[in-house]
């Protein structure tokens, strides 16, 4: 067997890397699925939460929309103010033991991840709505939206660009986070590596393995979001209308089947006759 730090990771990379790609597989999978139902979860409580209420509303539905906000309150709070790893333990043993309910140790990784995400995403999502320009909203309700409406083509594209960046922060976040996920004997990259380590006792070799693999998987990740994000800023520089171009189209206008109006020359045209009026 091999004696040098070096020589042992060479050998867990050598004999065992099966088991940590293998590792390193369910834990982008947990995380890419948690974030994007977590993001949908999210969007849709941060939609309620900014649902508009006034006194001109009917007594039953500003009684709804309250209790549905408390709801919706309670769940940001309770997910967003405790640590992952108990969440895990709390809803896998939990509802085994208090309601019967035996979850599946894959449907409960992503579950657990998905609703710790979404508590996060829907403050996000929020502060992302309330940053955009109110008047916009006052336009898109101005022309008949509804808010559903107003939200899904005026609000949400611009609240996608702006909250980019804290979705790739929260999908890096659970690349590393899966790792608490051992705990309910979900078998992910540090699970893989523990379970290696424990094999010769090699802890400081196969947690090197198992930090290279986290930080290439990070790292990877935050270089496509970045791409997508400079993708959605479109490009550099813009055409813009010059003031020339402006005022030759604003000062030239013609209805179907009358002549053009020339602002400068003060005169109309005639397009059957080709007469000067």
């Amino acid at each position: 067997m091999p004696t040098d730090y070096w020589a042992r990771v060479v050998y867990l990379v050598t004999h065992y890397s099966a088991s940590f790609l293998r590792g390193a597989g369910s834990t982008l999978l947990i995380a890419l699925v948690g974030t994007f139902v977590g993001c949908l979860i999210g969007f849709a409580v941060g939609i309620v939460q900014t649902i508009p209420v006034s006194k001109q509303d009917s007594i039953i539905k500003r009684a709804l929309l309250f209790i549905v906000k408390l709801i919706l309150n309670i769940y940001v709070e309770v997910f967003r103010g405790t640590p992952m790893i108990v969440q895990a333990m709390f809803i896998y043993f939990g509802a085994m033991q208090y309601l019967g309910i035996t979850m599946g140790m894959w449907f409960a990784a992503f579950f657990i991840v998905s609703i710790n995400t979404g508590a996060y995403m829907a403050e996000t999502v929020r502060g992302g709505i309330l940053s955009i320009d109110p008047g916009q909203t006052e336009g898109a309700k101005a022309i008949g939206m509804t808010h559903f409406q107003t939200m899904l083509y005026v609000i949400f594209p611009q609240t996608l660009r702006n909250i980019i960046p804290q979705i790739g922060n929260n999908l890096i976040i659970n690349i590393k986070d899966s790792s608490v996920l051992s705990v309910i004997g979900v078998i992910e990259l540090y699970y893989a590596a523990k379970q290696t380590a424990g094999a010769y006792y090699w802890w400081f070799e196969a947690m090197t393995v198992a930090m290279v693999l986290y930080l290439i998987m990070t790292f990877v990740f935050s270089r496509l979001l970045r791409f997508w994000e400079s993708k959605l800023d479109g490009p550099a520089s813009f055409d813009l209308a010059t003031t020339d171009q402006l005022a030759h189209t604003s000062g030239n206008y013609s209805y179907p089947g009358e002549g053009s109006f020339d602002k400068e020359r003060n005169i109309e045209t005639d397009v059957n006759g080709g007469r000067d009026k």
